[in-house]
């Protein structure tokens, strides 16, 4: 018996690693299926697309997204329901949502610059891990005033918008060269026309893609990752606020890592394996829950079994970075402050110069409900509707804004009003949509051609949309000294789609602009 005792041992311990890595590939595959997932929904959203999924899948799975609209709205919003059940799951499993299904975490899990973080790697300053806490407060504050601004910071929101803007278009366009390359090798014209095939299903390659937020986007996500090289999992300890919000839940989930005292040998090799620094030698080498997102890699680095998880029935103890009363007096003083801005901002520029809106977007119902998301910016066939970074409309900071000159509003598309996961833009039918008013074209005679140069040009009258044209020929005349005649815009029928501006002949600043109606648009 005692001969057999070290192979027994021997045996236990193996049985014991094999079902670690189980746990630790079992992680890994639902990463890569749930990041899958996610591209499959982005690739598919499109005008016209068919998902099998809703589109916004992942969207009504965001706590944060889900909740906040409700909150700032005064009403609550059925399809978003589903994203109530994350912190009831938190409650059972931790914050399992960041270390195995978000999007964000696992492409920042795979573009980390250290396979490990060093095990001398010592946390920032607990003011650092209190800053997300911060964030989430005030998101939460601004919700309840009817504000969602900040919610550019939710994770899910802040992937989907920037592969949409600072990712696909620059891949269509890379798509569109080797495609064209290809193309002009005879025996590769096959291969082309399937490549071509394939990436319209996915890409925009129909027309050349402006998205005037390009740069300061992938600025954003550039940096989200970048900052991976300070310390690991930058964003998930510091800034998320999702993270936060499941974290604070998190504080009396059931499953929890334990610390066997008698087996652990103070190694810390557990704490130099933990991506999000969760583990202490403080607490005894115990993962603070809150901070925990279950990749189990302290599991797998403890040589000595010491490390488990199963269940708890007390609450973890509060850490000095989890949330206080100074951090509530400072989202506060940070509310304030934004909130004068953004009373100041439309002041300052009249409200003509501001954003002209989607089909449907009425005023503050408008921003209480839009997080942000860029679904409607996928869809929109133009690429019309852009994130807006205007000055005048700070409290709509990165909502949609229609930008004629680099794309009108289709008419005949009505897909941004079907592809808005929170009701920001209503579902629109195609007929209502036609009738929606944007805004109203006006002519700057001083760059228009027949008006300043006495030359024939009727471009904009050609290009309206309406059956009823909303831009009219005046004037003209035959013989020596004719006038050429002149386009005046019938305001009463105009709809402000920017059909006209975009495909005014004039190089630089449009002739023919539209200018916003007032707070939002009518139907």
């Amino acid at each position: 018996m005692i001969e057999n005792l070290p192979r027994r041992r021997s045996v236990a311990k193996g049985r014991r690693r094999q079902r670690v890595f189980t746990w630790v590939r079992l992680r890994r595959l639902v990463q890569v299926l749930s990041l899958l997932l996610f591209l499959y929904l982005l690739l598919a959203t499109k005008r016209g697309g068919v998902t099998y999924l809703p589109h916004d899948l992942f969207f009504r799975l965001d706590p944060l997204a889900a909740l906040t609209p409700m909150i700032a709205g005064r009403q609550w919003v059925a399809p978003l329901a589903l994203g109530l059940s994350i912190p009831i799951l938190a409650l059972l499993l931790g914050r399992f949502w960041c270390g195995w299904l978000c999007p964000l975490g696992t492409l920042i899990d795979w573009t980390r610059l250290r396979r490990r973080p060093r095990r001398d790697e010592r946390d920032l300053p607990p003011a650092w891990r209190g800053l997300k806490h911060a964030v989430l407060l005030t998101i939460l504050l601004a919700a309840l005033l009817g504000n969602l601004t900040l919610l550019f910071l939710d994770p899910v929101t802040l992937v989907f918008r920037s592969a949409t803007v600072a990712v696909l278009p620059p891949l269509a366009a890379l798509v569109g060269r080797i495609d064209e390359a290809l193309y002009r090798i005879g025996p590769l014209q096959g291969t082309a026309e399937q490549l071509d095939s394939i990436a319209r299903r996915g890409l925009p390659l129909d027309q050349p893609v402006v998205w005037q937020a390009a740069i300061a986007l992938a600025a954003m996500i550039l940096s989200v990752f970048a900052l991976n090289a300070v310390r690991t999992r930058f964003w998930c300890r510091y800034v998320c606020p999702l993270g936060a919000g499941l974290g604070l839940v998190s504080k009396i989930a059931w499953l929890r890592q334990s610390v066997d005292a008698t087996a652990c040998s103070s190694c810390a090799l557990c704490a130099g394996a933990c991506p999000t620094g969760a583990i202490s030698e403080r607490r005894g080498f115990v993962a603070d829950p809150a901070e925990c997102t279950l990749c189990m890699n302290c599991l797998q680095a403890c040589h000595r079994g010491a490390i488990s998880f199963h269940g708890h029935l007390t609450p973890a103890p509060w850490e000095s970075y989890d949330p206080s009363r100074r951090a509530a007096l400072g989202a506060i003083g940070a509310l304030a402050v934004g909130a004068g801005l953004i009373a100041v901002a439309p002041r300052v520029l009249s409200d003509a110069t501001g954003p002209i809106r989607p089909p449907g977007a009425g005023g503050d119902d408008f921003l209480d409900r839009c997080i942000r998301c860029g679904e409607c910016m996928k869809v929109c066939p133009t690429r019309g509707l852009q994130p807006s970074l205007s000055f005048s409309d700070i409290g709509g900071f990165l909502t949609p804004a229609l930008v004629p000159r680099t794309g009108y509003c289709d008419f005949s598309c009505n897909a941004c009003g079907y592809a808005c996961p929170t009701g920001a833009l209503p579902p629109l039918s195609l007929d209502k949509k036609q009738r929606a008013v944007l805004g109203t074209a006006h002519i700057d005679q001083s760059r228009c051609r027949p008006w300043s140069q006495n030359v024939d040009c009727m471009v904009c009258q050609e290009m309206c949309p309406l059956t009823d044209k909303a831009i009219l020929l005046e004037g003209g005349g035959k013989g020596v000294g004719k006038r050429a005649k002149r386009p005046r815009v019938v305001t009463d029928r105009c709809i402000g789609c920017g059909t006209c501006e975009y495909h005014c002949p004039v190089q630089g600043k449009a002739a023919i602009r539209v200018r916003r109606l007032g707070r939002g648009n009518g139907v």
